[in-house]
């Protein structure tokens, strides 16, 4: 059975039961609303990368509400100059936060440049901006950051590990490295992708072993 199909219950809010563009345009808009009364944006490149860090605030403990933060997913790397240049200094000039995938990172890092948000060459100069960058994404951080024993027994938990022991029995995948097992089993549904971003980064809290990037980027805002 291909992995993808597996039916799973919706959900309300972010991680609810439509995936994918329209999930996507809907998560954008109501965050761009909200930034209408902010002070602060944070520019994530998808849904997964907003639940990852507003589980993150409730597990510190913040309401970014209250503190008017508002984390805008953008609908990937490529539309962050559109952004920059809405919410940032040529636009509606809110302090700006960001984070994006290592191989998103020139994307940013150029966007920036256009935007007239500053000239990062290195990335110092992009976490001095607010932007900091996953190695190699979001999921990958946090499999390492929970760690693979933890993942299997959140998926024990969630009722999805023997779904994943069919997929490691797939010919593709069969023998393969287990972290790049894991994050393919997690990229193979989008909700569950967005399921398991809160569970992973409550998972992380939890142990205190969050990633390196969610915790400065948090701090930084």
């Amino acid at each position: 059975m291909d992995v993808t199909s597996r039916r799973e219950p919706p959900r309300a809010g972010l991680d609810g039961p439509l995936g994918g563009n329209a999930a996507s345009m809907r998560a954008t808009a109501r965050a761009l609303a909200r930034a209408e009364s902010a002070e602060a944006a944070v520019l994530v490149e998808g849904i997964s990368d907003q639940i990852a860090l507003e589980t993150l605030a409730a597990g510190r403990g913040r309401d970014l509400d209250a503190e008017r933060i508002v984390i805008v997913p953008i609908g990937g790397a490529h539309a962050i100059g559109r952004f920059l240049t809405r919410l940032g200094p040529p636009g509606v000039g809110l302090r700006l936060a960001g984070l994006c995938d290592l191989r998103e990172e020139e994307i940013f890092r150029r966007g920036l440049t256009e935007a007239g948000v500053g000239t990062p060459r290195t990335r110092t100069d992009l976490a001095q901006l607010g932007v900091f960058v996953c190695v190699d994404d979001l999921e990958d951080e946090l499999i390492r950051a929970v760690g693979n024993p933890a993942v299997e027994a959140l998926f024990e938990a969630q009722g999805d590990l023997r779904l994943f022991r069919g997929f490691q029995s797939q010919p593709a995948w069969r023998g393969r490295d287990p972290e790049a097992q894991l994050w393919r089993f997690l990229r193979s549904s989008s909700r569950r992708n967005l399921r398991y971003a809160r569970l992973l980064v409550e998972a992380a809290v939890a142990r205190g072993t969050v990633p390196q990037p969610l915790d400065a980027l948090l701090a930084s805002v």
